[in-house]
């Protein structure tokens, strides 16, 4: 009599190789580090000031439910944050009305041509969430544009530089054909137009079927703009929010090369799923190290504490190249 045939099941192979890396002091900041009553602290713009400091711009909610701005500056970009002792940039609903709910989510982004940060973020008007630009040279003074794009309207970030003589910005309309992430051109940051279709979400059982928006600023790498974004999927038990990978051209940024089949990076710890809004891991931000190639992203976890996760660019890349497809192979999968 034969003996069975026996399975073997390789427990390994149904794990993912972990592609950002959580500290292990998670989460970095909280409402309790705060100088002044708050209700919760999340989705941080990030950067590197001249003299190597990290500067996080955080989303600061009060008791009200309203946002503001906050800047924290550590040496280290982990710990022994110093806290600006009163909010940093407050809403001013008398000049900008757009502002009447607060003010939130903040990308920055450094731009040589201007020697100063662009901030773009949410202002939330009566109409909805819009988006709003500022610079500043120092983080303590601002010169606000006001509203650049109209309700309904969020997940912004600038280019660091001109493409083809115009300044490019990424954001997430909410139009008659969905939540997507699109590209639009100004020659001033004043007026915008030329705006183009960048990134569906998809449809169906995917992951980021529902809507999809930029999350950090782009990384620019000699293949092109690599871009963190995050993706929504509709539960029975809420959104689930995850952040997947995509490449585009440095001449055409609105040229999809490579999008991730599927997420990256996912709320697993108890920080990230459960808080004032379950299951959302939602990066504003990131830094990169002396070595070009590591990236700290600042991420907000369940809209009650800020984290940071480690990753590198090489490896980000590699992992497109073994796991991406082209935006034409997909829309024809979608039909």
């Amino acid at each position: 009599m034969t003996a069975p045939e026996t399975t073997i099941l390789n427990v390994e192979s149904n794990h993912y190789p972990p592609l950002l890396l959580r500290h292990p002091g998670n989460p970095i900041l909280s409402g309790k580090d705060w100088p002044y009553s708050i209700n919760s602290v999340f989705n941080a713009g990030a950067t590197l000031l001249p003299d190597g400091t990290t500067l996080l711009l955080c989303r600061v909610e009060d008791r009200r439910g309203l946002s503001h701005l906050c800047a924290a500056r550590s040496q280290n970009g982990v710990d022994g944050w110093q806290i600006d002792r009163e909010p940093t940039l407050m809403p001013n609903p008398q000049a900008y009305p757009e502002e009447i709910w607060g003010i939130e989510d903040p990308r920055i982004t450094f731009v040589p041509e201007l020697q100063q940060y662009v901030v773009t973020y949410t202002s939330y008007s009566r109409g909805g969430p819009g988006v709003s630009l500022a610079l500043t040279k120092d983080f303590r003074s601002f010169e606000r544009y006001g509203v650049i794009m109209p309700p309904d309207d969020k997940d912004t970030a600038l280019l660091p530089r001109r493409i083809d003589g115009y300044w490019a910005l990424i954001h997430r309309p909410m139009t008659t054909l969905g939540a997507h992430m699109w590209i639009s051109y100004s020659p001033d940051l004043r007026y915008w137009g030329r705006h183009r279709l960048m990134l569906e979400a998809r449809k169906g059982a995917w992951w980021d079927a529902n809507k999809i928006g930029l999350s950090p600023p782009p990384i620019e790498t000699a293949r092109g703009w690599l871009v963190l974004y995050h993706g929504v999927r509709h539960t029975p038990s809420g959104c689930l929010y995850r952040l997947g990978l995509a490449l585009f051209d440095l001449g055409n940024p609105e040229k999809c090369l490579l999008r991730g089949d599927s997420w990256i990076f996912g709320p697993e710890a108890k920080y990230e799923r459960h808080g004032d809004v379950d299951d959302v891991v939602f990066p504003c931000g990131y830094t990169m190290s002396p070595d070009g190639d590591t990236i700290n992203i600042y991420y907000g976890a369940a809209d009650c504490a800020i984290a940071l996760a480690r990753a590198s660019v090489r490896t980000l890349l590699a992992w497109l190249d073994a796991n991406g497809s082209c935006e034409r192979r997909q829309r024809v999968a979608d039909l």
